[in-house]
């Protein structure tokens, strides 16, 4: 247990996933390490780099001096660039290697979070290029959405669902909520006071509105709204691929039903990604 109560459901969807995606890659064959995912250039082996790579960042490890080659057409930006250094010195690593260095990496930063003392708002550096700080609490809650995304990023390419009502999910889906403003708002275009309902299904149930101020701003929260522009009706699974940017929307149009103005809810779709 962490000293602060407010930082342990973190600390607990976190363990919970990145334990599961141990299991899940354990007993795989070396060629199903190369199965392709839905983050662009990322095979199962890059995603379980990617992991390790960011939880050696937080222990304090020296990043790996390595250059990358020049024909990676995914890497196209410095955000990009600083976040495939890790995965590409683990390229041509075995099954077993991985494994490995993934099992030793949970026991060692499960051992540094029940250790952890600091403050909820305590500063910490972003473990992303520039190395702007943000709170602990802010640093955990990523790392517990970002794995569980990943988890479900394995799952899809391994064809073994589970675990869409986690304690990850569930902090995936407060995470993408607060990205719905941004989306509707600005993104979208949707014209000052209009509302846009969100009903979602499955694992994880919730309904929320977004509303337009006369500003030009959106908000978001739990009650319905009479008369919205535009309402969409999709599945928990399909909200959480179109807000990570797993998907595009015309990929998954039929499992999205649109009541209201379509033109603004194919704007909406089509500009729902939350993750960079």
């Amino acid at each position: 247990m962490t000293d602060h109560p407010s930082l342990q459901p973190y600390v607990d969807a976190w363990t919970e996933s990145i334990e599961a995606i141990s299991e899940l890659v354990r007993p795989l064959a070396e060629g199903e390490w190369n199965r392709r995912t839905a983050c662009p250039g990322w095979s199962v082996r890059d995603v379980v780099s990617h992991i390790i790579g960011m939880e050696c960042e937080l222990l304090g490890d020296p990043r790996p001096i390595h250059t990358l080659p020049r024909d990676l057409r995914h890497v196209v930006d410095e955000p990009s660039r600083h976040m495939e250094i890790q995965v590409d010195v683990r390229r041509h690593h075995t099954g077993p290697e991985m494994t490995s260095e993934l099992e030793y990496t949970i026991i060692r930063r499960s051992r540094q979070l029940r250790n952890e003392k600091r403050e909820p708002d305590a500063e910490v550096r972003d473990i992303m290029p520039g190395g702007s700080k943000i709170s602990l609490e802010q640093q955990l809650r990523m790392r517990a959405f970002d794995v569980w995304v990943h988890e479900q990023d394995l799952r899809r390419a391994l064809g073994k669902p589970g675990n869409l009502d986690s304690q990850g999910a569930a902090v995936a889906r407060d995470l993408m909520v607060l990205g719905l403003p941004k989306a509707v708002a600005k993104k979208a275009g949707a014209p000052p006071n209009t509302a846009v309902v969100f009903d979602v299904s499955g694992p994880v149930e919730f309904m929320r509105t977004v509303r337009v101020g006369a500003d030009g701003r959106g908000t978001v929260d739990g009650s319905p709204s009479l008369g919205p522009a535009a309402t969409l009706s999709l599945d928990w699974e399909t909200y959480v691929r179109l807000a990570a940017g797993r998907v595009r929307a015309d990929a998954v149009a039929d499992q999205v039903k649109v009541e209201g103005d379509a033109k603004l809810a194919k704007a909406i779709l089509e500009n729902f990604s939350v993750t960079p």
